[in-house]
Parts: structure tokens; sequence; C-alpha cells
């Protein structure tokens, strides 16, 4: 399916390259643009007023999915002869415990090719993925015990607007308990434990899902990957799916943190399955049945977020919203300032 993401101009130097904690800026201190879904209306604001635009019995929902260090160095071996003694390896979603997809950096493996990361861990290329640049490999541990490798020997993806290595805790939320996605869900970085607990003195409430984020970059530029090809894995409890019920039956909103979070919630609304794998297409076309409002951040020109976004607002006030935050200095991406639409 082809997107309708919107295209506007993003100067370099609104990419955020630093978390605000070195920018001298505590998490939740980020900007924060206001948009009325209805009207267009745009406040500028900051994160930690959030309650400011929220009511008691709201209930916001959060991706409590961790980051795991995603990039691994490993060397290249082809019937058993080294081709190449390093090559990055950048998984890119699990497919089972011992199985992932992985996108392998300027070289040109085949099946039947071994990666080994360390002398305890390495991985077989099974097979291609169609005309992805990903590959399929199987690694020679499984579930706990693969993960402790991958967060000994791995490192966070950082892109080409992060200016240097930071520490995987910069890449994680307050509340991040289960490992599994690839690229950090941003939208709920700037919560704060002290945010958190005043929401819920004002009876706003916060539940958590998961949905494992996926790699959003393949670094081909002559390869699309449409929102249908990122097939990921997400989890609702049955308990928060009735919690969310219940609070739109009492005529309280239900607020998505981040797009993951809209994805596996109208994912588990259409086909009545709480756990599972999603491949669903959100944009303007598409009738939101649990998602109230987002609390998101800026996204780059022409993202598939962007169609998401245009599923809460129109195309014009979202674009008018943007072309402001670019006015003001909103800084954009995973360090950057935050979007609440409501």
């Amino acid at each position: 399916m082809a997107t309708r993401a919107l295209d506007f101009h993003l100067p370099n130097e609104l990419n955020a390259s630093l978390p605000p904690e070195k920018r001298g800026i505590r998490r939740d201190h980020v900007r924060m643009m206001v948009l009325d879904r209805s009207t267009g209306e745009i406040k500028h604001d900051h994160f930690f007023h959030l309650a400011d635009y929220l009511q008691s019995g709201d209930l916001l929902i959060a991706n409590n999915s961790r980051t795991i260090p995603a990039v691994l160095q490993a060397k290249w071996i082809r019937n058993k002869n080294s081709v190449i003694p390093h090559v990055e390896v950048r998984l890119a979603r699990r497919c089972r415990q011992d199985i992932w997809e992985a996108l392998i950096i300027a070289a040109p493996v085949k099946p039947g090719d071994m990666l080994e990361f360390s002398p305890d861990l390495s991985a077989m290329v099974i097979a291609e993925k169609g005309n992805s640049p990903l590959k399929i490999i199987e690694f020679t541990k499984k579930g706990t015990e693969l993960f402790n490798m991958i967060y000994a020997l791995g490192e966070p993806i950082r892109y080409e607007y992060i200016d240097e290595p930071w520490g995987l805790d910069y890449y994680q939320t307050v509340f991040a308990s289960h490992p599994g996605s690839v690229e950090m869900p941003s939208a709920g970085r700037a919560f704060s434990w002290e945010l958190i607990f005043k929401l819920k003195r004002l009876n706003i409430q916060l539940d958590f899902i998961q949905l494992h984020t996926g790699l959003s970059y393949l670094l081909d530029d002559d390869y699309h990957q449409s929102p249908k090809e990122n097939v990921e894995e997400y989890h609702i409890s049955k308990q928060t799916m009735e919690r969310i019920l219940q609070t739109k039956a009492n005529g309280n909103r239900v607020i998505a943190v981040g797009t993951t979070v809209v994805r596996a919630l109208e994912s588990a609304a259409k086909s009545g399955v709480l756990s599972g794998t999603t491949d669903l297409y959100i944009d303007q076309q598409y009738p939101l049945k649990l998602a109230d409002g987002i609390i998101t951040g800026l996204h780059e020109p022409q993202a598939s977020h962007l169609d998401m976004l245009s599923a809460f607002v129109s195309e014009q006030h979202l674009l008018q919203a943007y072309n402001q935050a670019i006015k003001a200095g909103y800084l954009w991406h995973e360090f950057g300032d935050m979007n609440l639409i409501l």
C-alpha cells in the first residue's frame, strides 16, 4: 500500500543530536506542541505541563517495551574461512526465540554463511527476505540467554543525526521493562516518575502494552519498506483492554503514548487478538476505534508515522502545525520535543 505521508523541509539544525539531559534540561522539560484535533488550534508549552491538557478519568496507554542494543559486530565466515573480520549486524525484528531478521551492513552474505559475534555466540544466515535488504539469521542461543548476550555485546542503533554514541540508558523510557525493541519507543521518553505520580494524583491513569519496534531504516535508498511490510509483535493484557473499554464506556478519553501504541490498540480492536503480530497501516481513511488522542514526537518528512497522525487530525492542520514547529525551533527525533494531539 502506497503511503501518503506529508513532505516538508526540515532544517538540519532541528535534528536533536543530544539527549535533553545533555542539553541541560530534564527529560520531562522538553517542549510540547498541543494540537486540537477538530479546530487545528496550536498551543506551545512544555511536557511537564501535560496534566493541564488532560482530564480526570483519562487513561494514558504507554509502551513498556525495552530497547535492546541491536547493533552487533561479527566475523563473517564462509566455508569455514573468515571473509571479513568485522561486519556490522543490525537486528531488525525477532521472528522466534532464536531467529531474527537482520540488516548486515556492506556484506553480501548468503544462506549458509556464519556470523561469529563472540566465542560463545554465532548465527547462521538461513534465508533472504525477498527483495528486502534484510536476511534471516538463526542464533546458537535463544530466549533469555540470547538477550543476555546481546546486552553484553551490542550497542544501541544510532542514526546519522546523533553525533556521538550514548549509553543504552539514554534510549530507554523510565518504565521500560520488556526487552525487544530495536529502536526506542521514543514517545514515552519524556515521562518522568514525578510526572507520572502527579498525573495519578489527578486521577489521570497510566497503563501499558508492549509493541516491540522493528528497524525503520534499512540504509538502502532504492528500497522503501512499506508499513505493510513492517510487521511488529505486540501484547495487550486482558486487564488492560478491559480498562480501556471501561474508560471509553465512562465517556473518558484513551490517549496513546506513541504511534506504536496506536498500532497495537487498533490492531487488537480490528482483529480481536490481544497478542500477536501486526502489519496494520493507518492513514486518514482509517476509522480509529480506541485511541482518542496521541502523544508523539515530531516525525521526519514523508515518514509513514505522518500518515497515522492524519487519522487524528486533517493533513492541512498537521502541516500547519509542523510549519509552526519548524519556525519555533522545535527539535525532532527520539531526543527531541513532543506533540500532543487531542
